[in-house]
């Protein structure tokens, strides 16, 4: 084996170790101890963050964030990479803000002049318009880790039906729509699923209550559960109705589309959500006649009742 195919094998083992003795690695790759320390070497002055112990149980280990081997891109690759970090720009907060400024530079300056002539050429020609909200969600982190760890959080949460509020949450997932950061996460003060405003979360620390086991819960898959105050909604939407209906992440899931385009909804939500989905309904105006439940059809109001 080279050198160069050795070091690249080297880094991404002590990447996938992340603990490891030098005389294991020499067995892997068949070498001397000494060899391995030179390559060891080597990768700590590429950037790989190495730390050594001493003693019967020492060793080295991999501390802080693990460098990634080298990734050769097309061309075509590179700008489709880039594209994909730059279309996040117009959110005003991200999980992971600082990483995709420093992943967006990384691209651009590395890339030939040619490429990089290309590419701004091409910023001028697409775009991907996401409105700019004014209103930050600083703890995207801190819920996604959450949600990846299955970690129970406790949030200060404001909204207009119940003021501000301080509950136990366990995030579920994450996902960016029309401007807002929404996370679904189950709620241990109202004993359900709930969608939370991410803007709208004021603190978020751990919290010290047992988290559920949800890790069969995938955004792709998702299927939330009946809550535990539930009440039947009904409604028939037109297919103008069903088409804005649509356009919402959090309600899609519960519209049934009919071949004609119009649409119609049953499912059983959280009576503490009726409010948000009667004002919504009303938005809608004589795209929608809500049937159930009874105490969200108001004859006054904008909505067509059967």
């Amino acid at each position: 084996m080279t050198k160069s195919k050795r070091l690249m094998e080297l880094m991404m083992t002590v990447n996938r170790k992340r603990r490891f003795k030098v005389q294991e690695l020499a067995d892997e790759f068949g070498v001397s101890t000494r060899t391995i320390l030179r390559d060891l070497q080597e990768l700590s002055e590429l950037g790989v963050p190495l730390y050594s112990e001493v003693g019967p149980h020492g060793g080295y280990q991999v501390v802080r964030e693990r460098v990634l081997p080298p990734i050769a891109f097309t061309e075509g690759e590179a700008g489709a990479m880039f594209f994909a970090v730059h279309a996040l720009r117009h959110y005003s907060s991200l999980p992971f803000d600082a990483e995709s400024a420093s992943a967006l530079s990384k691209f651009y300056l590395h890339m030939p002049g040619d490429v990089r002539d290309r590419i701004d050429e091409m910023k001028e020609r697409v775009d991907f318009i996401t409105p700019t909200r004014r209103s930050d969600a600083p703890f995207l982190a801190v819920l996604l880790d959450a949600a990846v760890k299955q970690k129970v959080l406790k949030v200060v949460y404001g909204s207009k039906e119940e003021g501000t509020t301080s509950r136990p949450i366990q995030p579920v997932f994450l996902y960016a729509h029309n401007g807002f950061w929404y996370c679904t996460a189950y709620c241990f003060l109202r004993q359900g699923y709930r969608l939370f405003r991410c803007d709208r979360i004021r603190d978020a620390v751990d919290d010290p209550t047992e988290p559920l086991q949800l890790s069969n819960i995938r955004l792709s898959r998702h299927e939330a559960a009946s809550p535990a105050d539930a009440i039947r909604l009904r409604a028939e939407l037109t297919p103008i109705g069903t088409q804005r209906c649509e356009a919402e992440l959090w309600l899609s899931p519960l519209i049934h589309v009919r071949e004609d385009g119009s649409g119609t909804i049953d499912a059983d939500v959280s009576r503490g959500d009726i409010p948000f989905y009667t004002e919504f309904f009303i938005a809608l105006g004589d795209e929608v006649e809500l049937i159930e439940p009874a105490e969200s059809i108001h004859p006054q109001k904008a909505v067509r009742t059967a």
